[in-house]
């Protein structure tokens, strides 16, 4: 597991790279992105929902549930991958990209099965989190977390490595 994964798409000169978004991503398809993952992320419907976002290209497993208020890129949703049987919790945010100062970039996000977000996390484009990982509330993820791990902080680091015969559902 080493750090974030992205590609340069555009570099400028003049302004920053967020005055020329209109250039990465056709402007109708990020209004109907915005529209579809802004009205319905308080959807209490999780079915609707993944439906929907599915639907604008994220790739979410059987029986994931985004929380309520729960913000995937508006960009590009379809380098998006949640694993089945995932929670991202409350007002967990997924960006695929970067408007940095000189350049764009944009970094597909795989969560793994069996995971669980907390409420109020980031996680940057480019990373992987494995499966069995629980992320704790409040949480900064900018680099990859490992399959089995309980990771926490502003980045966030493992904490520790799950007992799985302990820590696996239905025990």
């Amino acid at each position: 597991m080493g750090s974030r994964r992205t590609e340069v798409r555009l570099k400028v000169d003049q302004y920053n790279s967020l005055y020329y978004w209109w250039k990465v991503k056709n402007p109708l398809l990020v209004i109907l992105n915005f529209l579809v993952i802004f009205i319905f992320r308080y959807s209490p419907s999780l079915r609707l929902k993944n439906l929907l976002y599915r639907a604008i290209g994220a790739k979410i497993g059987k029986g994931a549930s985004l929380a309520l208020s729960v913000v995937i890129d508006v960009f590009f949703p379809e380098l998006i991958e949640i694993g089945e049987n995932t929670i991202l919790g409350y007002n967990t945010t997924i960006l695929t990209h970067e408007f940095l100062i000189k350049e764009f970039r944009t970094g597909k996000v795989k969560i793994g099965k069996n995971v669980l977000v907390g409420a109020y996390s980031l996680v940057l484009a480019g990373v992987e989190i494995g499966d069995n990982t629980t992320v704790a509330a409040y949480s900064l993820v900018n680099k990859d977390l490992p399959p089995n791990a309980f990771a926490a902080g502003v980045p966030a680091r493992v904490i520790r490595f799950k007992d799985m015969e302990h820590d696996s559902p239905g025990k």
